[in-house]
């Protein structure tokens, strides 16, 4: 063997030796970023600063779970959908309102809706809906304040009240928000400092998902006992997928203050379908207000996403509000739920294509063809109810059987169309259920205007529908 072949021979071990080295280098990197990873899956959090049932500061919490609460401030974000969301609309500050920025008005958008609501506070300001990083703020300077007196009652959807609520009952949730929902809007503001936080829907030793909202554990009681089931207890007995919807319709539901001491209830006792609701406010006699133009007692229905999704296909499949609103996301070796809460259509590959293996043009074009068609149905239904608010306002001073039918005819068809406008899906929560609803307040309104003109007056058949 030459000296050259021996020079080479070395070089090419050097080479191996090189390369081996290389190799364990990766390897043991690989390794120990694994043991890194396995280490961080054991320590989902680190207790900076110790969370108790009087911490209700977001930014606290945000301290022990730096990635939700980043979402969590990321609520203020404005980006409007092609059917819904907010859109930054600039406004001149004031002393009695001092916000720079809004969202549209949707009552400037389509004044129909000032006719359908004409003589209550709605018809004065209605916007689109922001994000949580604004209930708080939009509730306390919107018109409405000034036109109506609201109630304390308002704070339970509008702000963080699980403290608030325990200091003014001494202790007792109950009669924390007793007291609250009889105290006037402005005298309950002082009590609270928050928008929702994370105390209204986390446990702050255990961080397992709760249900806080008194009116939520009365209606979800009411409506389980009206199936069979007594004494329910969500906190106790509903699964953590069910609490991962729970916790959302807390407040995401439909409504009314009862009796002078503006008790918040939740109109389930007799099921969660829109005719259920409606049959149960005629049973209790329930007017929100008479409609200034026709003389019409009527409801006004409030943000009924609980209801409508419990009539759609992901409720039916098991999906949780959580799963498209706020899906999971990889951050390291952590799965995280993301507390950017917002439409599903701004962060589609996550909450939408988990589950639906479709390109991301072709699951918008899905969604938008079911809100194009409700909003097509909601605007026929609209024009129908707004021809028949017009026909009774020439005919006001009638009280015969007709007048009186067509006037509760409006009550119905206005509550039925309201139901779908003021949820905020555009349909797309339950898409069959919505366009029904809306079916059927057209033809509601349509009967209320030939009862009102034929002198042969005829009861139209009962409501019937999805309990």
């Amino acid at each position: 063997m030459t000296f050259d072949d021996l020079k080479g021979r070395a070089k090419l071990a050097l080479v191996v030796a090189a390369l081996a080295a290389a190799g364990a280098a990766a390897v043991t990197a690989l390794l120990v970023n694994i043991f890194e990873r396995k280490q961080e899956a054991k320590n989902p959090f680190y207790r900076v600063v110790d969370l108790s049932e009087e911490t209700d500061d977001p930014a606290l919490w945000g301290k022990n779970f730096p990635s939700q609460y980043d979402g969590y401030k990321r609520t203020v974000d404005m980006t409007r959908t092609r059917f819904g969301g907010s859109e930054a609309m600039p406004r001149a500050a004031t002393p009695d309102d001092p916000r720079k920025v809004v969202s549209q008005s949707k009552i400037d958008e389509d004044p129909r809706l000032k006719t359908m609501w004409a003589g209550y506070a709605f018809a004065k300001d209605f916007r689109e809906e922001r994000g949580h990083a604004y209930m708080l703020e939009d509730q306390t300077f919107t018109e409405r304040q000034r036109v109506a007196k609201q109630p304390g009652t308002c704070m339970h959807c509008h702000a963080s009240v699980w403290v608030p609520y325990r200091k003014l009952g001494a202790g007792d949730l109950m009669k924390g928000f007793e007291a609250m929902n009889q105290m006037p809007y402005s005298e309950a503001r002082k009590l609270v400092a928050h928008p929702v936080s994370c105390i209204d829907c986390h446990d702050p030793k255990t961080m397992a998902l709760r249900v806080t909202r008194p009116g939520f554990l009365e209606g979800i009681k009411a409506l389980k006992a009206s199936q069979g089931v007594k004494n329910y207890d969500p906190n106790l007995m509903a699964t953590r997928q069910e609490m991962r919807s729970f916790v959302c319709g807390q407040c995401h539901v439909e409504y009314y203050f009862k009796g002078k001491e503006k008790r918040l209830v939740y109109p389930w006792h007799k099921g969660l379908g829109v005719e259920s609701i409606l049959a149960y406010y005629d049973e209790q006699k329930q007017t929100d207000w008479v409609h200034a133009q026709s003389g019409a007692n009527v409801l006004k229905a409030q943000h009924p996403e609980f209801e409508m999704w419990n009539q759609g296909i992901h409720a039916r499949s098991g999906a949780a509000c959580a799963d498209c609103h706020m899906p999971y996301k990889r951050e390291g070796a952590m799965k995280v739920s993301d507390h950017h809460v917002r439409s599903p259509l701004l962060n589609i590959n996550r909450a939408c294509q988990t589950c639906h293996k479709f390109p991301e043009a072709e699951l918008k074009a899905r969604v938008e063809s079911i809100q194009e068609k409700t909003t097509q149905l909601r605007n026929e239904a609209l024009d129908a109810l707004a021809s028949l608010i017009g026909d009774l306002e020439k005919a006001k001073g009638r009280q015969d059987a007709g007048a009186k039918a067509a006037r509760d005819l409006q009550r119905k068809a206005q509550f039925l169309l309201d139901f779908v406008e003021a949820e905020n899906s555009t349909g797309f929560h339950a898409p069959q259920e919505a366009a029904r609803i809306l079916g059927r307040s057209m033809h509601l309104a349509r009967q209320g205007q030939i009862v009102l003109r034929d002198a042969a007056f005829k009861p139209t058949e009962p409501l019937s529908g999805p309990q």
